[in-house]
């Protein structure tokens, strides 16, 4: 498998996990704070990427930046 699709492979797994997650916690409507933590893990996860696979770890790269994302979107609040 070459390197573009390894990379491919593990940003669709991260993409997947990460929408399952969402979808998982949904009990309702999905309030404000909510949905910016959810569009805030989404950026940082896809920014995260972009840096891991500058360095050769997208995946690693994806779960950090998306936790820093969901992170600081949750504590920024609305």
């Amino acid at each position: 498998m070459s390197n573009r699709n390894n990379i491919a492979a593990n940003a669709l797994i991260v993409l997947v996990a990460l929408g399952l997650v969402i979808a998982g916690c949904a009990g309702g409507p999905i309030t404000t704070r909510e949905g910016g933590a959810g569009i805030g893990a989404l950026g940082g996860a896809a920014a995260g990427g972009l840096v891991g696979s500058a360095v050769g770890h997208p995946a690693a790269g994806a779960l950090v930046g998306g936790g820093l994302g969901l992170g600081a979107r949750a504590l920024v609040g609305d």
